[in-house]
């Protein structure tokens, strides 16, 4: 009979636990229709900044004597120092998603180290902080709870310094790498270089035909401007985008735990009733043999 009662216990625990999962995809499901809207909102504001910047460094690049020449554009063959900004969860639970970013962050550090190059690591999320500060990779700037809670501000005040360090030239290149919302089943890993901005995209033909009215005296000073906000927007992005991915990629994981709770139980179930049966089966052979010794 104790058996009979540890499967019991089993079957209680897995039960409850089947609960807790079905709870938390409910959770993550109701998260993610907020997430993905408002991640198609700020999708069509990028593309709009985009354009406003392509159109004006495309006037600049075809229109100025020596072509773009900001240091915001220009591609440094030889870096010295690189920023790699990377954001993954604050909590776990959600498969998969934290490890491809870790990876894929890994992986850069790799080619630069083989390059000569010092890079400055700067982490979103306490999964990622959590794991280099583990394997004792140095972390320049690190902050939690921010990629569970996207804010402007904050993410803003993050970036800021990598901005201001390139254009200083303390650094000469930012990148940043996160985990993104494709769909509600699927995440697709962003590795993205922000800085220097690639110019081979701006074209004559586009910017002949902006119909932006900005004086040519203020082009540069606006593009200058732009950046900062391209780049500020582009991290605030990737918080939204990476939140959005981070619900689905856990919606998943809990919905395969509860299939695999509700498998469990199932075979539990069957092994209780054979343990019972086998039970009951004893009893009555020795019942049986009682009253047969007994005649």
């Amino acid at each position: 009979m104790a058996n009979l009662k540890d499967i019991q216990r089993q079957i209680k625990s897995v039960s409850n636990t089947q609960k807790t999962t079905r709870a938390m995809k409910l959770v993550s499901t109701a998260k993610l229709r907020r997430a993905e809207e408002l991640a198609k909102r700020s999708r069509l504001y990028a593309a709009k900044m985009n354009q406003v910047i392509a159109e004006i460094a495309g006037r600049i690049k075809c229109n100025k004597v020596g072509g773009l020449d900001n240091r915001c554009f220009v591609e440094i063959e030889n870096p010295k120092t690189v920023d790699i900004v990377f954001v993954t969860a604050d909590k776990g639970l959600c498969g998969g998603f934290n490890i491809q970013t870790i990876k894929a962050v890994k992986k850069l550090l790799t080619e630069y180290k083989a390059k000569n190059v010092k890079v400055r690591l700067r982490g979103i999320g306490k999964k990622g902080i959590e794991f280099f500060k583990y394997n004792e990779v140095e972390l320049f700037d690190a902050v939690a709870n921010l990629s569970s809670n996207p804010d402007k501000d904050r993410s803003d005040e993050f970036i800021i310094s990598s901005i201001e360090d390139f254009k200083d030239g303390k650094i000469d290149a930012l990148h940043i790498v996160y985990n993104g919302y494709k769909n509600m089943i699927t995440q697709e890993l962003h590795v993205n270089k922000l800085l220097p901005v690639d110019s081979t995209q701006f074209e004559c033909g586009e910017a002949e035909k902006s119909m932006l009215e900005i004086e040519s005296q203020d082009e540069e000073k606006m593009l200058d401007s732009l950046v900062n906000r391209y780049v500020q927007y582009a991290m605030y992005y990737s918080l939204i985008d990476s939140v959005a991915a981070e619900h689905s990629a856990r919606m998943q994981a809990m919905d395969t735990a509860t299939n695999n709770a509700k498998d469990m139980v199932r075979s539990l179930n069957v092994q209780f009733n054979k343990a019972r049966q086998a039970a009951i089966t004893t009893e009555l052979i020795e019942i049986i043999s009682g009253v047969e010794s007994m005649k």
